[in-house]
C-alpha cells in the first residue's frame, strides 16, 4: 500500500551539463516563463531566442564549467542527497520527491509518478525561502496547471515560503558560527535581485514597494512582498548572531539592469572595499543550495571585486545543502503543514 502523503520539493534547475547547447536548452526554458521575464509573449520569445540564449549560453558555459565538479552539478546533487536523507528520517507515512522547475527531473514526469501512487495528500514545497512569482509563484503555478488534468484531485498543501521558519534560520545561524564573525569588517546578506516591478506587483493599492516600509516591518500588506521578506530574514539572522544593524547591510545580486531592488551586491563590495573593509562574510538566504549566485558570484568574483578595490577577503557562510540540521528542519515544515 502506498504512503498516504506525497512531497513534491521543487528546486529551479540546472542544465544536464555544463555544454554550451544544454545550456542554452536550459537557458530557453528557464527565461521563457513568464513569471521570469514578465513582459508580452511575442517580446520575451525575440528575447530569449534572438538574443539572450544565442549570445549568454556561450559565456554562462564557461562558468558553468567551474561550478561542476565529479558530481556533477552541485544544485542538482545536494537537492537529491535532501531527498533521500529525508526519505530516511520522515517515515513511511511520506514519499519525497524532488523535481526541478526548469530541466531534469521535470515536473511532468515526477508528478505523473505521484499521479499514479494515488495518495490521499500531496505537499508542494518550493524550496525558495522567500516568495517570489518568478521562483515560487512559478513552481507552484508549474504544478497546479499538472495536476488541475488530473481525474482524480487528492487533497493540496502548499508551502509558499517560510523565510521565518525557526528550523530555517537555525540552521543559517548554525552555518555562521563556523566563522568569528567579530573578525569581519562588514556583513553583507546578498539576495537574488528582482526587478523592481515584479515587487511592485504584489500590491492591491496601486502603491510601490518603496511605500510598505518592507525594509523595517512585516504585514498582511506586505508579508508576500520577496523584498519585505529578504529584510525580515536578515532581521531574524542578525538577532541571533547579535550583529548590531551598523555593521550589516541587505543587498541584491545578479541584477540585468539599473531597474532590479537596490542596493546591488557588486557595488556594496566595491564601496565597502573602498571605506577600509579588508574582510566581508557574506550570508545568501535565498539559496539553501550551493549554485552559480553563491559558488561563482559571491566566492569568485566578489572576492576579485574586494581585492581590486583594496579588499582581502571575501568569505560565504555555506548553504544548507544536505546538512542533517537541513534535512531535520525540512521535516519539521512538513509534519507540521500535513497536521494543518
Amino acid at each position: 500500500m502506498s504512503a498516504k502523503t506525497g512531497v513534491l520539493l521543487i528546486q529551479l534547475g540546472t542544465p544536464d551539463s555544463p555544454s554550451v547547447p544544454d545550456v542554452r536548452k536550459y537557458l530557453r526554458e528557464f527565461l521563457s516563463d513568464e513569471r521570469v521575464i514578465d513582459i508580452s509573449w511575442l517580446a520575451r520569445t525575440l528575447l530569449v531566442n534572438l538574443i539572450i540564449a544565442p549570445f549568454r549560453a556561450p559565456k554562462s558555459a564557461k562558468i558553468y564549467q567551474q561550478l561542476w565538479t565529479e558530481k556533477g552539478s552541485p544544485l542538482l546533487y545536494y537537492s537529491e542527497n535532501l531527498q533521500k536523507k529525508l526519505q530516511k528520517v520522515i517515515g513511511d507515512d511520506f514519499e519525497i520527491e524532488l523535481a526541478m522547475r526548469y530541466q531534469s527531473p521535470s515536473m511532468d514526469s515526477v508528478l505523473e509518478r505521484m499521479r499514479n501512487k494515488h495518495y490521499n495528500k500531496i505537499i508542494i514545497l518550493p524550496l525558495f525561502p522567500q516568495y517570489a512569482s518568478a521562483t515560487n509563484g512559478s513552481a507552484i503555478d508549474k504544478a497546479m496547471k499538472i495536476i488541475r488534468k488530473w481525474w482524480v484531485i487528492p487533497d493540496i498543501k502548499i508551502i509558499s515560503q517560510f523565510f521565518d521558519d525557526e528550523g530555517y534560520i537555525n540552521c543559517f545561524v548554525e552555518n555562521a558560527k563556523k566563522h568569528k564573525i567579530e573578525e569581519y569588517d562588514h556583513v553583507l546578506f546578498s539576495y537574488h535581485g528582482l526587478p523592481e516591478r515584479q515587487v511592485d506587483k504584489v500590491y492591491d493599492d496601486g502603491k510601490p514597494c518603496s511605500d510598505h516600509n518592507c525594509e523595517n516591518e512585516i504585514t498582511e500588506d506586505n508579508k508576500f512582498c520577496y523584498k519585505a521578506t529578504c529584510y525580515a530574514t536578515t532581521r531574524s539572522l542578525a538577532e541571533r548572531l547579535n550583529i548590531p544593524k551598523e555593521k550589516y547591510t541587505v543587498c541584491f545580486q545578479s541584477r540585468l539592469d539599473d531597474k532590479w531592488l537596490k542596493p546591488f551586491a557588486d557595488k556594496t563590495v566595491i564601496e565597502k572595499a573602498k571605506e577600509g573593509a579588508k574582510k566581508l562574510l557574506v550570508f545568501s538566504p535565498a539559496f539553501v543550495a550551493d549554485c552559480l549566485e553563491t559558488t561563482i558570484e559571491i566566492g569568485h568574483e566578489y572576492q576579485q571585486l574586494l581585492v581590486e578595490n583594496g579588499g582581502e577577503k571575501v568569505q560565504l557562510v555555506e548553504s544548507l545543502n544536505d546538512s542533517d540540521s537541513w534535512v531535520n528542519a525540512v521535516k519539521n515544515l512538513i509534519i507540521a503543514k500535513s497536521n494543518q
